[in-house]
C-alpha cells in the first residue's frame, strides 16, 4: 500500500534530477489543508472561534471549487501512478475549469486596463475563463521541475494572496490561500535542493487549478483585479507561457518533454538547483509585493508597475541568454 501511494519519479529527458525520488509530495499539502480546514471547523464548533458576518466564506462556492480541485487531484496522482493520455487530462482538467465556471458561477467579465478602464469580453468571458483555469493548472505543472521550485511558488504565492484577500475581507480566499501557504512551507523542509521528495503532478496541477480558481473568485467578487494574482505568479506564468509560444513558433511540440524554460537553462548551465531557486524567489517576493501595492495605488501607479514589470521580464529573458552566451564561449576556450 505504501509503494503505491509513493510511485517514484526517475529521471527523463525533461529532468533536472538525476536520482530516483518520490512524487506524491502533493499529498502532504492537500493533508495539510485538509487538517486546517478541520481544525478550523473544529473551533468553531467549541465555541473558541466566531465567523464574523462580515466575513462571508460562501460555502457553496467553495464546495464547488474543491469538488473540482478533487478531480483534477484524482487524474493527476493516476498520471504520477501510470501514464494518463494527455488528451484524457486536458479533457478533465477542462471538465472542472468549466465547473468552476458554471457550477459556481464564477467569470471573469472584462480586463481592466489601468487609467483606460475595463475593457469587457463579452462572449468570450466564459470561454477565456475556462481557458485560464487549464492553462494555469498545467503551467504551474511544468513549471515544477526543480528542487524547491513550485513548494516556493505555492507558500510565497498563496501567502501574498491570503494577504491581500485579508485586507480586502474574503474569507474564503483568505482561509484556502493561508493553508495552501502554509501546508506548502512544511513540504518544503523536504523539498528544498537536494530534494528528498516531489509534490508530483497530484501536488503541481490542483495547485495551480485552485491558484486560477481563487484568482477568479477574487476577480468576480471585486476584491482585485486580474492583475493581482497574475502579478503574484507571474514568475511561473511568463516563463512557461513565452517558453511554451516560442517552441510552437519554432515548430516544435510544446507538448513533450524538454528543458528550455529559463529556470531549467540557467540550472543547466551552471548555476545549479539551490542559486537559481534563491533568486527565483527573490522575483517572486518583487512581484508579490508589487501585486499587494498594486491593490491600494492609484490608476496612474497601476500603469506603472505593470509597464516596469513587461521591461523587467524582458531584460531578464535577454540576461539569461547572455548568462547562456558567457558559459558557452568559456566552454570553447577551455
Amino acid at each position: 500500500m505504501t509503494a503505491w501511494l509513493r510511485p517514484v519519479d526517475h529521471p527523463n529527458e525533461r529532468s533536472l534530477h538525476t536520482r530516483p525520488t518520490p512524487r506524491t509530495g502533493g499529498l502532504a499539502i492537500w493533508g495539510g489543508l485538509i487538517i486546517g480546514l478541520a481544525g478550523i471547523a473544529l473551533l468553531e464548533w467549541a465555541g473558541l472561534y466566531s465567523r464574523s458576518a462580515d466575513w462571508p466564506v460562501r460555502l457553496e462556492t467553495g464546495v464547488w471549487i474543491a469538488g473540482m480541485v478533487v478531480l483534477v487531484g484524482l487524474v493527476s496522482f493516476l498520471d504520477d501512478r501510470k501514464s494518463v493520455p494527455a488528451g484524457v487530462r486536458l479533457a478533465i482538467h477542462t471538465l472542472a475549469a468549466s465547473g468552476v465556471v458554471a457550477g459556481a458561477g464564477l467569470v471573469v467579465p472584462a480586463v481592466t486596463i489601468p487609467t483606460a478602464g475595463a475593457i469587457s469580453l463579452g462572449w468570450l468571458a466564459v470561454p477565456a475563463t475556462v481557458l485560464f483555469i487549464v492553462w494555469m493548472a498545467n503551467l504551474y505543472n511544468f513549471m515544477d521541475g526543480m528542487d524547491g521550485f513550485a513548494g516556493g511558488m505555492t507558500w510565497l504565492g498563496f501567502g501574498f494572496l491570503a494577504i491581500i484577500a485579508w485586507v480586502g475581507g474574503h474569507a474564503l480566499i483568505f482561509l484556502l490561500s493561508l493553508l495552501i501557504s502554509m501546508a506548502a512551507a512544511g513540504f518544503l523542509f523536504y523539498n528544498r535542493p537536494p530534494a528528498r521528495i516531489f509534490m508530483g503532478d497530484v501536488g503541481s496541477v490542483p495547485i495551480g487549478f485552485l491558484a486560477a480558481s481563487l484568482a477568479v473568485l477574487g476577480v468576480h467578487d471585486g476584491v482585485f483585479d486580474l492583475w493581482v494574482p497574475v502579478l503574484i505568479f507571474s514568475p511561473f506564468i511568463v516563463d512557461a507561457t513565452v517558453t511554451v509560444l516560442r517552441r510552437i513558433l519554432h515548430g516544435q511540440k510544446f507538448w513533450q518533454a524538454h528543458r528550455e524554460h529559463y529556470y531549467q537553462r540557467l540550472v543547466l548551465v551552471g548555476w545549479g538547483h539551490r542559486k537559481t531557486m534563491l533568486v527565483e524567489y527573490a522575483l517572486m517576493l518583487a512581484t508579490g509585493t508589487t501585486a499587494v501595492l498594486y491593490v491600494h495605488v492609484t490608476d496612474a501607479t497601476r500603469l506603472a508597475i505593470l509597464a516596469t514589470w513587461f521591461i523587467a521580464y524582458v531584460a531578464l529573458a535577454q540576461g539569461v541568454r547572455k548568462i547562456e552566451l558567457k558559459a558557452k564561449s568559456q566552454r570553447v576556450a577551455v
